[in-house]
């Protein structure tokens, strides 16, 4: 699991993205707000 701030169009966004074993990505969710209780979601 991995998490960054980005800005997208002069706002910032929480960008969530899953890996693998190998580095490849598996899924991705942005986010306006960062939210821990959001975070373990994506990960279910």
């Amino acid at each position: 699991m991995d998490e960054t701030y980005i800005k997208i169009k002069g706002r910032w966004h929480y960008l969530y993205r899953a890996i693998d074993a190998n580095g490849l990505t598996l899924d991705i969710w942005l986010r306006k707000k960062r939210d821990t209780q959001a975070a373990y979601a994506f990960l279910k």
